[in-house]
């Protein structure tokens, strides 16, 4: 295309937006809503998979040997992990690190465990991860048979419910981000109807005179974009805004329980990606409306 023609209906896809100024309000409008709400559950869904990985990386099988197995059982027991496909990493922590992990973490009333430094009642424990934290029941189940399995310990029943809630989560906030795309197009395919069957008779010339679909097309993919493009600035700014505030703020006051994606470049990702949704609900909403249009 040449760029005189592209200039060309570069301008008439703006005059429509002028033309058309209370539907293109309404349009942009409708576009902020639907954009400013996916952005939202954007950065909740996004954060709630950052925090799952988090989880779903600390879940680990812990193996505790019997305290009949010798050295070499111990051995052969660990090559046997490692041997599975879904076995990540195996480590080994012995009885004494073990009582001391259980000391520290408990604190001042940790210190009531110190006597048993001499008598150490805990077994050696080899903590298994797997490659993908969905098959630790998988592996947990095989394991348990193992000769100087003493007893295998992985969250049983609390670690299928947490993965379930994880996955629901996600397939709800993807259905709703969907749904509000189609509403948006919706939208900006009515507003663009409405620029056509205003423009009927110009457009009956131009194709009595030669002009393609496709010319006569391009204006309305303009504007299509264009609004797309308009209804994106304000969530852009809100999302950049509003989250880099938020996570200045609250972050530090959770103190580890978990924590939220840095700012940046996370809000320029997300800002980015709002803007090319923006662009492509108006030229596909454009694209709905000329078409059914044209192919009478």
């Amino acid at each position: 295309m040449k760029a005189r023609t592209f200039g060309r209906h570069l301008r008439e896809g703006s005059k429509s937006l002028s033309r058309n100024g209370w539907m293109t309000f309404a349009s942009a409008s409708a576009v902020t809503v639907t954009l400013l709400l996916v952005g939202v559950f954007l950065m909740l869904m996004l954060n709630l998979n950052h925090v799952a990985k988090l989880i779903e990386n600390d879940v680990e099988i812990r193996l505790h040997i019997d305290a009949a197995a010798t050295k070499d059982d111990r051995n052969a027991m660990k090559e046997k992990l490692e041997s599975i496909k879904q076995v990540d990493t195996v480590t080994f922590s012995s009885k004494e690190e073990e009582l001391k992990s259980l000391i520290d973490s408990m604190g001042e009333e940790g210190q009531a465990f110190k006597p048993f430094e001499q008598q150490n009642p805990l077994n050696d424990v080899f903590v298994v991860k797997t490659k993908e934290p969905t098959g630790v029941a998988k592996v947990a189940a095989q394991i348990e048979k193992y000769p100087y399995a003493a007893k295998v310990q992985y969250g049983q029943g609390e670690v299928e419910k947490l993965f379930n809630v994880l996955k629901i989560s996600r397939n709800i906030g993807i259905g709703l981000i969907i749904g509000l795309l189609f509403t948006a197009m919706f939208l900006i395919s009515n507003t663009i109807k409405i620029t056509i069957v205003a423009r009927r008779e110009e457009i009956e010339i131009m194709r009595l005179v030669g002009a393609t679909n496709l010319f006569i097309r391009w204006p309305f993919f303009i504007e299509g974009f264009l609004l797309g493009l308009l209804g994106s600035i304000v969530p852009v700014a809100v999302v950049i805004g509003v989250y880099t505030v938020l996570f200045k703020e609250v972050e530090p006051r959770f103190d580890g329980f978990f924590e939220l994606i840095p700012s940046f470049p996370f809000t320029i990702q997300v800002s980015l990606l709002l803007v090319i949704l923006g662009g492509f609900i108006g030229i596909w909403g454009s694209v709905l409306s000329v078409r059914k249009f044209l192919s009478k």
